[in-house]
């Protein structure tokens, strides 16, 4: 049995999603960020936060991988091509729009005012669409989703940050990337979540 800490408005989203879609058992407690939950287990504050027995494991990221390599699910087995052509995309999503999506988020409500910088998002967004772009490219390349006819843990962090970026009003893509977001969000794994949200 797993225990997830973490709001469901933020990167807990994704480990929650990989936990349904592959079927395993978890209790979830939708603690904030820096909430005493939290920073018993982690001294940093940040959500997500998974237990299994009393070992604690951090980041979204290698949460569900570590996940999905446990369980053999939503993953390229580690050690071959697949499975490095699949971090390659991975680390591509976490560089590329997520850093880019947590700056703005940081300039926006999570730093001390002081040290705000509102005018950088322009720049934020506009090397966001670029990347956008680019990433539209390899979809219409290889297939429906973005390891081509497997659903995978690239395919979590990506619909998560077009749900996020297009929140924070950031640019949403082509026609390709809207057709694909909509793809990951209809899966029912996605959809349990959600509903978690709305309850």
């Amino acid at each position: 049995m797993y225990t997830v800490f973490g709001s469901l408005n933020s990167r807990t989203f994704r480990v929650l999603w990989a936990l349904e879609e592959m079927g395993l058992e978890y209790s979830h407690y939708p603690t904030p960020p820096h909430s005493d939950p939290v920073v018993e287990r982690n001294a940093s504050g940040k959500i997500p936060v998974l237990m299994e027995d009393e070992t604690v494991i951090t980041d979204s990221v290698a949460i569900m991988t570590y996940l999905a390599d446990k369980h053999a699910m939503l993953t390229a087995p580690a050690g071959t091509l697949a499975r490095a052509h699949q971090d390659a995309i991975t680390f591509k999503l976490v560089d590329e729009l997520d850093s880019l999506l947590w700056t703005a988020a940081r300039h926006t409500f999570i730093l001390p005012e002081e040290m705000r910088v509102p005018q950088i998002k322009d720049s934020l967004k506009a090397e966001y669409e670029a990347n956008l772009a680019r990433i539209e490219e390899d979809l219409q390349m290889d297939g429906p989703y973005l390891m081509g006819d497997a659903f995978s843990l690239p395919d979590i962090v990506l619909t998560h940050c077009l749900n996020w970026g297009f929140a924070a009003k950031f640019p949403t893509g082509g026609e390709v990337l809207k057709d694909y977001g909509k793809r990951c969000r209809d899966r029912a794994a996605f959809q349990h979540v959600k509903a978690m949200g709305e309850g």
